[in-house]
């Protein structure tokens, strides 16, 4: 059986890292993180979607939105959603 790792499929469907397909993808995946780890923060409070839009003055559906695709959170929303909102800390890295 031929095993390969997640980044050895990646580099042959979307390209090496650095080329833009890759980028984008990376990117993309990104997001989808951020909007997976604000709603298990979420659930894991036991709370709903109408209960944390509630605490940052936003409707329901920016908080589905925004768990399904964390693409264009600002910075300032996602410092809401997650101190205000969900009570946590946000913590930032940047890498290069």
């Amino acid at each position: 059986m031929n095993t390969r790792t997640l980044d050895q499929i990646k580099n042959d469907y979307y390209g090496q890292v650095g080329t833009p397909e890759r980028d984008r993808i990376e990117r993309e995946l990104e997001a989808l993180r951020i909007g997976f780890k604000i709603r298990s923060a979420r659930e894991k409070k036991e709370m709903t979607q109408a209960e944390l839009a509630s605490r940052i003055d936003k409707k329901r559906t920016f908080i589905s939105k925004v768990e399904n695709d964390g693409e264009n959170i600002t910075l300032k929303t996602l410092y809401d959603v997650v101190e205000r909102g969900l009570g946590g800390k946000l913590i930032i890295e940047v890498v290069v």
